[in-house]
Formats: structure tokens, C-alpha cells, sequence
């Protein structure tokens, strides 16, 4: 039995890989310009140039500078929160708790950029990603939450679980920007001894 393969099967899985490959160098792009010069200072012009493609490039994948900045922000919180998760499987109160920061400083650590962005933007309001940015911090938080929720009943998840989040978010960028020769468990146990020894 002979098999016929269409011709143009080859040229179309090119054609997505080069528009993965295109959105994904915008989508790098944005956040290293975003985490350095803020949102507002940032143009599509600039976000072409870094990416090396063209600005029509940039409105073909994502129809706006606001819709590319929330596709950053949902990719960023789609990653991180699976990090989190994952960190968090099979584990309870303190272990759990141990393996999240480690992982949220991980992150922090590979992730630089994002980790700026996030901070930058999660405290904002009116901005047309307001939506995406909470959901970024509802899911991330929900991680630490869960496991607040099952390890200590008496105490109030979400704002124990900002609390931790918050610590580590900003002690990881604290290392990152001003302390780079401390290893990860050095930071790892200072934040640690912060959010544990109270609980």
C-alpha cells in the first residue's frame, strides 16, 4: 500500500516553528526591556529591534503592546505556578513550605527579568493587564495558600501565603541585585527563619 504525504506538510511545521520561534524572541524581548525600563518607557519599536524582527512582527502575534504584555504575563504565571506546584507535590507543613521558597528562588534565579516585572506590576492599578496580573498572583499565592490552609488551620492563608510569597520574591531580588556572591540556601534559610519561626 503506497502512502501519499502532502508537500506541504514539511513547510507548514517550518512556518509554526519560525512563528514559535519569532513570538517567543518578542515575548524575551519585552520582558528584558520591561524589567529595565518600565512598561510605559517601552515602545514596539524597541521591542522589534531587541527581538531582531520586524515591528509589524510584533503586531501580527499579538495585536497590541498591551496584549503582548499580558501574554507575558500569563506565560510567566503558567510556568512559575507549575514550578510551584510541583515543588509542593507529596510534601506538608514545613517541608512543603522549605521546598516552595527553594523553588520561588529557583525561579527568581532563572528568571530575573520576569521576577522584576512582577514586582513592578502586581501592586498597580488601571492598567488594561490588571485582570492578568491578579490572576498571576491568585494562582502563585494559591500554591503557598494550599499549604498553609493544610498545616495550619488556625492561620489565615492568604495572607500568610502573601506573606511568605513576598518575602521570598523580594529577599531572592535582594540577593540577585546587591548580594550575588550568597548562595541560594543562604537566602533559602533566611527567608525561612522569617516566615517559618513565627508559624
Amino acid at each position: 500500500m503506497q502512502t501519499t504525504e502532502d508537500p506541504a506538510a514539511p513547510a507548514q511545521a517550518s512556518t509554526a516553528g519560525s512563528r514559535r520561534d519569532t513570538r517567543a524572541a518578542i515575548i524575551t524581548a519585552t520582558v528584558a526591556l520591561v524589567s529595565d525600563r518600565g512598561f510605559s518607557a517601552t515602545s514596539v519599536d524597541d521591542i522589534a529591534e531587541r527581538a531582531g524582527v520586524a515591528k509589524g512582527s510584533v503586531y501580527y502575534n499579538f495585536g497590541s503592546k498591551a496584549a503582548l504584555f499580558e501574554t507575558v504575563l500569563t506565560e510567566g504565571q503558567r510556568t512559575l505556578t507549575a514550578a510551584l506546584r510541583a515543588a509542593a507535590d507529596g510534601r506538608t507543613g514545613r517541608d512543603a513550605v522549605g521546598a516552595l521558597v527553594h523553588e520561588l528562588l529557583e525561579q527568581i534565579q532563572g528568571h530575573p527579568d520576569f521576577a522584576k516585572v512582577l514586582v513592578a506590576e502586581v501592586f498597580r492599578t488601571g492598567r488594561d493587564w490588571q485582570d492578568s496580573i491578579r490572576q498571576v498572583r491568585d494562582e502563585s499565592f494559591a500554591v503557598f495558600a494550599e499549604v498553609v490552609a493544610a498545616s495550619w488551620p488556625q492561620r489565615d492563608p492568604s495572607l500568610t501565603a502573601a506573606a511568605m510569597f513576598g518575602a521570598t520574591l523580594v529577599a531572592g531580588l535582594e540577593w540577585l541585585a546587591f548580594q550575588p556572591d550568597r548562595g541560594v540556601a543562604d537566602v533559602r534559610r533566611a527567608v525561612l527563619a522569617t516566615v517559618l519561626d513565627p508559624l
